[in-house]
């Protein structure tokens, strides 16, 4: 009875978030939208998160770019200083270092806050008054992870080019003409909607499961924080997950 208790509970939380998720996908195409609430969450979203994410996206680049170009150096190529530098930032460290931020910030402030007003029975209050919580809190939170991790992915990209240009360039004696025509010798036009791709299913992902946990929780105050802990661990395995299968995807696509 234990085991099969012990087996049930997490098949039974996969079930109730694809469940949820389905409903989420219904209630978008449905009126009325609220567009108090997705702009709200959005411009939170991107106050807690825009200062932490350009934060590590300059140590990320100039880490990744410092280290591929002592390698250029040893082969004598260091003039394609600008591709390495475009090719991790806009094929990893833009989707990961958003989506990183975004759970870590963004997905856990709206775990609490569902996690709050589960607790406090006002999810049940708004069923009782025919309003489906799914559609006024739900969808307006997981389309503002969405928007805010397409908006700071671009970021991300672009903040982190210009700080490899200015390490590549000033302090590693690279020149510009070279760095600025390197950023395209790999990278296309595809790899940056891939990247952005990867980054809203990253945002994506983690409103989701943010509301999930939260209009899932029980047991009172502490249940909210076990359930703020967990979205932040949910989060990241989902965000290998993806990454593993939307590089694979990234990668057969540019060949």
């Amino acid at each position: 009875m234990v085991a099969s208790g012990v087996i049930a509970r997490p098949v039974r939380a996969f079930g109730g978030f694809f469940s949820m998720a389905l409903d989420t996908f219904v209630a978008m195409g449905k009126p009325p939208f609220a567009w108090r609430e997705f702009i709200s969450q959005s411009w939170f979203v991107a106050r807690v998160s825009i200062v932490p994410t350009l934060m590590l996206t300059i140590p990320y680049t100039v880490l990744l770019t410092f280290t591929f170009n002592i390698l250029l150096t040893e082969f004598g190529a260091a003039d394609f200083s600008g591709t390495g530098a475009a090719l991790g930032t806009v094929r990893q460290i833009g989707p990961i270092v958003t989506v990183l931020v975004v759970a870590g910030a963004g997905a856990t402030a709206m775990c609490a806050d569902l996690g709050a007003r589960t607790i406090r029975e006002e999810l049940d209050a708004l069923r009782v008054m025919g309003v489906n919580p799914i559609q006024a809190l739900v969808v307006p939170r997981v389309l503002a992870a969405t928007l805010v991790s397409l908006a700071l992915s671009a970021t991300v990209i672009l903040v982190g080019l210009a700080g490899a240009y200015f390490f590549c360039v000033y302090i590693q004696n690279v020149s510009p003409g070279a760095f600025a025509a390197g950023l395209t010798l790999i990278i296309g036009a595809t790899d940056v909607i891939i990247a952005l791709v990867k980054a809203a299913l990253f945002g994506l992902s983690a409103g989701m499961i943010a509301c999930y946990k939260g209009i899932s929780v029980g047991g009172g105050p502490a249940g909210v924080g076990n359930a703020v802990n967990e979205t932040v661990v949910f989060t990241f395995m989902a965000l290998f997950a993806i990454n593993i299968v939307a590089t694979a995807v990234a990668v057969k696509v540019t060949m």
